[in-house]
């Protein structure tokens, strides 16, 4: 059997934690942004705005989800 606490396994877990948020805010960002630009037609500044906004807070939703 092998040992779940090493270091090797804590990293890759760190690695897939990690890999999870920041695709779960790069995905938040891209649909707000096709959404604000293309769908409502807003300015370039707002869109990238409400994109970083929303990845913040995507960002911080799957961080929350990931410690439960």
């Amino acid at each position: 059997m092998r040992d779940l606490s090493s270091p090797a396994i804590e990293g890759s877990a760190a690695v897939k934690k990690w890999g999870f948020i920041a695709m779960h805010a790069t995905v938040a960002a891209v649909f707000i942004f096709l959404l604000q630009r293309f769908g409502l037609n807003a300015s370039l500044e707002s869109s990238l705005l409400w994109a970083l906004t929303f990845a913040v807070c995507a960002a911080g939703l799957a961080y929350k989800q990931t410690i439960r």
